[in-house]
């Protein structure tokens, strides 16, 4: 019995199919193996049949695959669309940024207790030097852009707002587990209710922001109820 695996395995070290790798590219990624941000090569492989390790005959190509530069993992090119840990961290912030933005465009920034709340919400996401002033100037800016489609909740935010809180959330939604989208939604909620309880212009810019987050319609309205019977 012995004799007849070591003969096979002979055999197979005598000839069989080898891939060689070429890199085509590289960058940085979500190392799935290593559960942080690493470097990676962009592999394309060319298979031979190999005799005594001498490739010989072409036997077609494979890859192309992405090759951790620390653990030597491969993985297939979908792992490049996760985004990295440091890009993760970017999306949500301009996320929490955006949906201020949109509430404090949808009740105005003349409530002091809701400019101070979008500004320590926007501060904690990680715009440390961000000022009500700062938020007021760039409100008043988006305000110019009334909007004039069919979509009322477009109208009452503005119709380039209305656009980018789908542009920023969109993207991010897929990354993020439910509570970490239930969580952007309810900032923009309790920045909503620092001065009382929704105005129907904040309820739809609110409605947008769930749906963009993958929220169904009735979770968000369930989250919102939830949130303007909290105590602040």
């Amino acid at each position: 019995m012995r004799s007849a695996l070591g003969r096979r395995a002979k055999k197979l070290r005598i000839c069989g199919i080898r891939t060689v790798w070429d890199p085509v590219g590289d960058g940085e990624f979500f190392c799935p193996g290593c559960g942080g941000d690493r470097n990676y090569h962009r592999l394309t492989g060319r298979r031979r049949f190999a005799v005594l390790g001498v490739p010989m005959l072409a036997r077609g190509t494979v890859g192309p695959v992405v090759e951790c530069a620390a653990c030597r993992n491969r993985f297939g090119t979908d792992a490049l669309d996760h985004p990295t840990t440091t890009r993760l961290s970017t999306m949500l912030r301009d996320a929490v940024h955006a949906v201020a933005l949109g509430v404090l465009v949808a009740g105005g920034t003349t409530s002091r207790p809701v400019l101070e709340a979008a500004t320590a919400t926007v501060r904690g996401a990680g715009f440390d030097d961000c000022t009500e002033e700062q938020l007021r100037t760039v409100v008043e800016v988006l305000a110019a852009d009334t909007g004039h489609g069919s979509d009322p909740a477009a109208e009452a935010c503005g119709a380039a707002l209305a656009i980018e809180l789908h542009e920023v959330l969109e993207p991010l939604a897929p990354h993020l587990a439910p509570a970490g989208r239930e969580a952007v939604l309810l900032q923009g909620a309790r920045i909503a209710l620092a001065d009382g309880p929704y105005g129907p212009a904040e309820r739809e810019v609110l409605t947008i922001v769930g749906g963009a987050l993958q929220l169904r319609a009735e979770d968000t309205a369930r989250l919102l109820a939830e949130a303007a019977r909290t105590p602040s």
